[in-house]
């Protein structure tokens, strides 16, 4: 039998199971496991430094305790500063994401949203990606964290209030239409935020475009092959409260109950 390539998603909090659920759609056979450094969650208020030290330190460590085949960091924040780093540290592919600006914009009559944390609205790589790619379409651009825990806390069991949502999306309404979900948090709020938007804007995000990436890379991998074992490893970096409703929600996706990190001085 083939050997079964293990795939390493990781991101601050449990927005990258987003990408996770594009990955395993398109590579069902692959062996996965989830890591999220809730501990210093989240990214985008981290000194550049200490973000760079800690995603470095968590990713060498998880490659080669489990043996990791390829990387991805489900991650906008991380993906823009770390990315250059553990491409030169480490010799296995490493999968960032990036802002849907260029599909967005080549499917918009109108204008384009862009809704991200503020940190990767203020960061020059995202200002970079619309002077490229959506040259002849206006960006209106809006930056929530807000929305990041709104996603966590939907993963958690909590409704979603369609009317704050609303009332956080209103500088976009009747302004754009289409709308990309900058940050892999995003898309676990897809239904409401269309309907926040009242199904009237076409909403955009990075995650088939990062299954295909992966796919890319691991090309000569058989289809036919399988992981032979029933659930998927996902860890944390710190304690969580009530896991309840989140351990339900993942072992939907096919994952065992969290752990924390098997190593204690992350």
């Amino acid at each position: 039998m083939p050997n079964i390539p293990k795939i390493l998603i990781f991101d601050s909090g449990v927005g990258g199971l987003s990408v996770f659920k594009e990955i395993k759609a398109l590579l069902p056979h692959l062996d996965y496991t989830y890591l999220f450094d809730n501990k210093a969650y989240p990214y985008g208020e981290l000194p550049q430094s200490i973000l760079i030290s800690r995603v470095e330190n968590l990713i060498q460590r998880m490659v080669q305790l489990q043996s990791i085949d390829l990387v991805v960091i489900a991650c906008n924040t991380a993906s823009t500063i770390v990315l250059p780093r553990l491409r030169q540290i480490l010799t296995v592919p490493v999968v960032g994401v990036v802002p849907a600006i260029k599909p967005a914009s080549n499917l918009s009559h109108k204008a384009v949203g862009l809704i991200a944390t503020p940190a990767t609205i203020k960061r020059e790589y995202t200002h970079h990606l619309i002077h490229n790619f959506s040259p002849d379409k206006p960006v209106e651009l809006l930056g929530s964290t807000r929305l990041v825990n709104m996603a966590e806390d939907k993963l958690c069991g909590n409704p979603v209030d369609i009317n704050e949502l609303k009332q956080i999306l209103s500088p976009l309404i009747d302004k754009v239409d289409v709308a990309v979900l900058g940050c892999t948090h995003f898309p676990l709020l897809k239904k409401e935020i269309a309907e926040a938007f009242d199904n009237k804007v076409m909403l955009v995000d990075s995650g088939e475009a990062i299954a295909r990436r992966v796919k890319s890379l691991l090309a000569d991998v058989s289809e036919k092959s399988s992981v032979g074992r029933e659930q998927y490893d996902i860890y944390c970096s710190a304690a969580l409260g009530d896991k309840a409703a989140l351990n339900y929600y993942i072992d939907k996706l096919g994952f065992s109950p969290i752990e924390p990190l098997p190593f204690l001085d992350a």
